[in-house]
């Protein structure tokens, strides 16, 4: 098991989950992230009950690597359809409505990160 040391954001709230990602990550990013119940100072983890999520990124080129994790585009649509669903339900908010439209520019950046790299014909590859 890799050592995790919590994520740290300025927007990131605590009050109820904490998200955790691994220390010393490799390939200049972190690829596993856990998000467990918020825990006191006097509670002991419980892997059984605590741990809420286990998220594990893509490490490497897939031409290289081979697909061993999720990528970007797929936590992202993740979160896109999970507020898709609130938005066709009485829960519908403008803020959603927002975090949307940003959620899928982010999509449309990544997606042309991809289509320059395959243009460049380095996609899934280590060569920037």
């Amino acid at each position: 098991m890799k050592p995790m040391v919590e994520t740290k954001h300025d927007l990131l709230t605590s009050n109820y989950t904490q998200v955790f990602e691994e220390a010393n990550p490799q390939n200049y990013a972190p690829s596993t992230f856990e998000v467990t119940r918020k825990l006191d100072a006097n509670t002991e983890f419980n892997p059984e009950t605590d741990l809420l999520a286990k998220i594990h990124f893509q490490e490497g080129p897939i031409k290289e690597k081979g697909v061993n994790g999720i990528n970007n585009e797929d936590a992202i649509v993740m979160v896109i359809r999970r507020l898709q669903g609130f938005q066709d339900s009485p829960f519908s908010c403008r803020e959603n409505a927002m975090a949307i439209t940003k959620l899928e520019e982010a999509l449309l950046w990544l997606r042309k990160r991809t289509m320059a790299r395959e243009k460049r014909e380095v996609v899934g590859t280590s060569a920037v």
